[in-house]
């Protein structure tokens, strides 16, 4: 039984093999992992677990604090214009405190918002704990500011974070934008954080007695403190209390500087998370910390630290869930073998079906069939109708188009553009007449039978048929494929198409049916081409004057003598391009309708080979100029 095949360089593999493989392969893997399973592995698990926990926390805990001071950061960004441009400002002392006011409402980030000008004079709101907003009319620094928290800025220096302000009623963060007018620095806002407001991201991060979520600012100030409650209640620092966090009873903030770094945490560290062991107190933990910029004019220290014990105790809990975690992944790998082997048959049906679609085979893919899997019978259902969309499509788009735009990229490929082209436009001799005797049934299959001759030889040719108008066809070569032998590519298919004609009609005259005679113009020139229309009604057609002369041409060939089977018509700049071509005649130039100047214009023997023609004695076309 044949396993695989080769194509070109690249050896397939059917998906069962694949399926068997693979799942062998990953039953002897877990088998061998789940049995090599030991203490040091289990440790190294646990260490790789508690990396991810580490990153996940103090992560969180960042981006909590960074949401908060954004939104803080945002506001004073957005009052600046209303200041800068003169809308509010000590000009309009109760405009501006309204409004100042309605900004506070609407962000419960910010507790203080001030306004100050070079002089001193400030103007702002405040917002107390129990809610009251207070107006600030006084050169006094309110909660949240001074004069050394406030960084110096210049006209076009960016939001600036000053120092950590200690108050009596709490501990503030604050940044500052310059205002300016006609260039010149007219004062600063300035918006204030009470970091009380930050007590419950502290607390949310805080897991129970054993750990402990902590931030630190400047030299080691103490900020935020999930347990001691002489460093932190309710989110304010007590009192006088000293402010160094070593004399304030925490041992293993106190111990940092005795720290040993662990080795295990290097993703953590990696990610700017430092991981440490420290003893205090007679006891080990686990430090975790990182520093983060952008909240003061120094970056603080954000982090949490708990007891090594919880690491044991995970270890003891893996080492117990081991036995339990084989049964179940061995029953685990034979169910996916299993459900594996079921997926793969659909499957290995979809991708036949699905490399008929990509060579546009459309009639011969088969229906893929339903299945008991809601994914697998999904996919069916909108395979199943994705080809009954491509069939109706290729109806009205010519297989050989969709074929290029698909290798050429699609729409990228299809997009107007302005190319050298040649067109050629044909037209059956007196059709009006002859159907006139025939039913609407029989008229329609004399086109069908006509058209397919046309679209045959063209495609042979790799041109694209643009449209069927009437009786007629227009079709032209370098687009979508840009080809240098475009005018010899077209005058190749209409002498194919002279030939299938010349058979036909011997078959037609055998057969008692109406033979046709018809006109071939030829015209090489700049035209655009590409999607034309809108909407949903868009067109992958060629227009322009190139199009229009090769109709004229085509009309032209009216003047024919005699009563030829096929009569081609080209321009000189389609001859031009032709190399080595000696079955034509010049019949001089003519003027066409719609153009200002006279068109040299050649007759092209239609059987070059065969001679169905006249002699080469006989003008074709009258000579006019």
């Amino acid at each position: 039984m044949k396993r695989w095949k080769r194509t070109g360089r690249r050896m397939m593999l059917p998906l069962t093999t694949i399926v068997g493989l693979g799942f062998g392969a990953f039953v002897a893997i877990a088998i061998g992992l789940v049995l090599g399973l030991s203490v040091s592995a289990n440790f190294s698990n646990t260490f790789s677990l508690l990396n991810d926990k580490t990153i996940l926390t103090t992560q969180s805990l960042e981006t909590q604090l960074r949401t908060h001071f954004t939104s803080v950061e945002n506001a004073v960004v957005g009052l600046k214009p209303y200041f800068d441009d003169g809308t509010i400002g000590f000009d309009h002392p109760d405009k501006t405190l309204e409004d100042m006011s309605i900004a506070l409402k609407s962000n419960k980030d910010i507790t203080t918002l001030a306004l100050t000008d070079p002089k001193g004079r400030r103007l702002g709101i405040y917002r107390a704990p129990n809610g009251k907003l207070w107006r600030i009319e006084t050169d006094a620094p309110p909660p949240g500011m001074n004069a050394n928290a406030i960084p110096k800025l210049e006209p076009d220096s960016p939001p600036t974070w000053g120092g950590l302000v200690r108050h009596e009623v709490g501990v503030f963060a604050n940044v500052s934008v310059p205002l300016v007018r006609d260039g010149n620095l007219i004062g600063t806002l300035t918006a204030a954080s009470s970091m009380e407001e930050l007590t419950h991201v502290v607390s949310e991060q805080d897991e129970g007695i054993d750990n402990t979520v902590f931030i630190l600012a400047d030299d080691g100030q103490v900020v935020m403190h999930s347990d001691t409650d002489l460093l932190q209640t309710g989110g304010s620092i007590r009192g006088n209390l000293p402010s160094s966090w070593k004399t304030l009873g925490d041992p293993v903030l106190a111990a940092m500087d005795e720290e040993e770094p662990l080795e295990e945490f290097k993703k953590a560290a990696d990610l700017g998370v430092d991981v440490s062991y420290v003893v205090a107190s007679g006891e080990e933990y686990i430090l975790m910390k990182a520093r983060v910029e952008g909240f003061s004019d120094r970056p603080w220290t954000i982090g949490q630290y708990f007891l090594s014990t919880t690491v044991s105790r995970e270890v003891r809990r893996l080492a117990g869930s081991m036995f339990v975690g084989l049964g179940a992944l061995i029953i685990s790998v034979l169910i996916a073998f299993w459900l594996g082997r079921r997926v793969a048959r659909p499957l290995r049906n979809l991708a036949v079906q699905s490399r008929r679609v990509g060579s546009l085979s459309l009639n011969e893919v088969e229906p893929l069939p339903r299945s008991r899997v809601a994914e697998i019978d999904q996919v069916a259902l909108a395979f199943n109708s994705m080809v009954e969309g491509l069939k109706a499509m290729n109806t009205y788009v010519p297989r050989s188009l969709f074929t290029k735009l698909m290798r050429l990229g699609g729409s990228g490929a299809a997009e107007a553009r302005e190319a050298e082209l040649t067109i050629l436009f044909t037209d059956i001799v007196g059709f009006t007449a002859l159907s006139e005797h025939l039913s609407a049934e029989e008229t329609a299959r004399l086109l069908n039978d006509h058209f397919a001759i046309l679209v045959e030889a063209v495609e042979v040719e790799g041109g694209t048929v643009d449209k069927f108008l009437g009786d007629g066809m227009l079709a032209f070569w370098g687009a979508p494929d840009e080809r240098p032998d475009h005018a010899e590519a077209a005058v190749r298919t209409a002498r194919r198409i002279a030939e299938a004609l010349h058979e036909d009609n011997l078959v037609a005259e055998a057969e008692g049916r109406p033979q046709m005679s018809m006109r071939i113009g030829i015209h090489t020139g700049t035209a655009v081409v590409g999607n034309v229309g809108a909407l949903d009604r868009w067109n992958y057609t060629v227009v322009g004057d190139t199009v229009n002369a090769a109709e004229r041409l085509q009309t032209l060939g009216k003047e024919a003598d005699g009563d030829p089977e096929v009569t081609i018509l080209a321009s000189a700049a389609t001859v031009a391009k032709l190399t080595g071509e000696q079955h034509l005649r010049p019949v001089g130039k003519h003027h066409l309708r719609g153009r200002r100047e006279a068109m040299e214009v050649f007759w092209l023997d239609p059987f070059p080979v065969a001679g169905h023609m006249d002699d080469a004695g006989d003008v074709p076309v009258s000579a006019a100029e």
